[in-house]
């Protein structure tokens, strides 16, 4: 999305600092209080002034007082500190709150590949597709104000998918098509089941007619919309679990359409700012980017290099031209935790209220009811609710948890759970992104979500 020049808004009162990017061609109108609400603020990143000790974002507890064991954080921290050690992540950021309140947030290693500038607690991640849970939670928040309701059908907002097609055979170049059996929903955007090509079998001719459209080069979510509607759906809407992004960007524009705003926007105003989410956004103000972790990858050679793409080579600009609700976040653990923290309790935190409770419990329930299991192609004690994965099946799961436990991962490394029984939420900030092709006798760094979470649950008190 294109933007006018910068300006830059006057400080906020009790805002630490925080400012707001801004096209040049809007007039804002601030006022006095405890925070500024921009009528219309732009893609924004709302950043607070760097310091050497953030401010927490949660209140601070003991780990006893949170009955939480404090030599099972001593097995986490050992964990934490060997995975980001001299042979693996460079740095990272893990945040442990119970019953609303902090007990672990510690930064490991460095945020740079030279390993020359620690880690801070307050640097600011990718988040790639943990961006899918606040998304979805914005298209949640149309539903509660009554604009939209999840079973709509999509073209009710976005008319060129009043039709949409499905590929039943032939080739790239020679496709066949027939009508799709129903309309896309709103709620099967939300669920990954409105048939778009994913990376399942059978999807390559869908996945390559829409690659020729090249909705990812599309300016705004508008233009996104128009192209991907032009291309054929791998299977019927409702049929099947195929994850993909193309759905949460497709719902992403939805939420400008209802809300007569850009998604940046309304995020900004309606999540963001109510919820102190100071330094969450599709970019990062310069004066901040020293914050930015180096997104690396491994190499041919099997030593890890800055990864591909702007993002990685400009830490803090855009990692798309539009506002991806599908993994155009940044953000830090502080913010996130405060994100976690409002859906843990129900949809309010402090004096912010984004969801009703009934909306959040919608969300954490498996909405996938209707496919057989396994109903993702992840695992099969897991279903999905809307935003995150929702576990079915503690005996057959291969990491702990409660039947319930909510989250997401992002592709560079980077994981959240919601556990609503425990009163848990636990965060862990790596930047890395893995490799399917490395060549043979390459290894890549391991994926550690599994064991992390294992240490986390070891440490919880009964």
């Amino acid at each position: 999305m294109a933007y006018g020049p910068v300006r830059l808004l006057s400080w906020a009162p009790g805002h630490s600092g925080g400012f707001f990017r801004m096209s040049a061609n809007r007039e804002r109108k601030s006022r006095r209080g405890a925070w500024l609400a921009p009528i219309a603020c732009a893609v924004v990143l709302c950043s607070a002034v760097a310091t050497a000790k953030p401010p927490p974002p949660l209140p601070a507890s003991t780990p006893a007082a949170e009955q939480i064991s404090a030599a099972g954080l001593r097995q986490l921290h050992a964990f934490v500190r060997e995975t980001t050690g001299a042979d693996g992540y460079p740095g990272g950021v893990v945040l442990i709150a119970r019953h609303g309140r902090i007990v672990d947030w510690r930064a490991y290693g460095h945020r740079d590949l030279a390993r020359r500038a620690p880690m801070r607690r307050d640097a600011i991640f990718r988040l790639y597709s943990m961006s899918k849970t606040v998304a979805s939670v914005a298209v949640m928040m149309l539903v509660d104000d009554g604009r939209i309701a999840l079973d709509d059908p999509v073209s009710r907002y976005l008319p060129e998918f009043a039709h949409p097609r499905v590929v039943a055979g032939g080739s790239v170049d020679a496709p066949v098509l027939r009508d799709a059996a129903s309309p896309i929903t709103i709620r099967e955007l939300l669920t990954h089941t409105a048939g778009f090509p994913s990376t399942l079998p059978g999807d390559a001719t869908a996945t390559a007619l829409q690659e020729r459209e090249d909705p990812h080069g599309a300016a705004d979510l508008r233009g996104f919309a128009e192209r991907l509607a032009r291309a054929p759906l791998a299977a019927d809407p409702g049929t099947r679990f195929g994850y993909d992004g193309a759905a949460i960007e497709v719902a992403a524009r939805i939420v400008e359409v209802a809300s007569g705003e850009s998604f940046g926007d309304f995020l900004q105003r309606r999540l963001f700012v109510p919820l102190r989410m100071r330094d969450t956004g599709f970019s990062v103000p310069p004066a901040q980017r020293a914050r930015v972790v180096d997104l690396t990858t491994i190499g041919d050679d099997g030593r890890l290099r800055i990864a591909d793409g702007p993002s990685a080579a400009t830490p803090g600009a855009a990692l798309n031209r539009y506002d991806s609700g599908a993994g155009g976040l940044y953000s830090t653990a502080a913010d996130y935790a405060r994100f976690c923290q409002m859906l843990l309790d129900g949809g309010t935190l402090d004096d912010a209220t984004i969801l009703a409770p009934e909306t959040v419990d919608l969300m954490m329930h498996n909405q996938l009811t209707m496919l057989p299991r396994p109903v993702t192609q992840f695992s099969d004690s897991e279903g999905f609710g809307i935003g995150g994965s929702v576990l079915l099946d503690v005996a057959n799961r291969d990491t702990p948890g409660s039947v319930g436990r909510y989250g997401w991962p992002g592709a560079a490394s980077t994981t959240y759970t919601i556990d609503r029984k425990e009163g848990l939420v636990a965060i862990l900030l790596l930047q890395h992104l893995p490799r399917s092709d490395v060549p043979a006798g390459v290894r890549d760094l391991p994926r550690v979500s599994r064991d992390f979470y294992a240490r986390v649950y070891a440490a919880l008190a009964r």
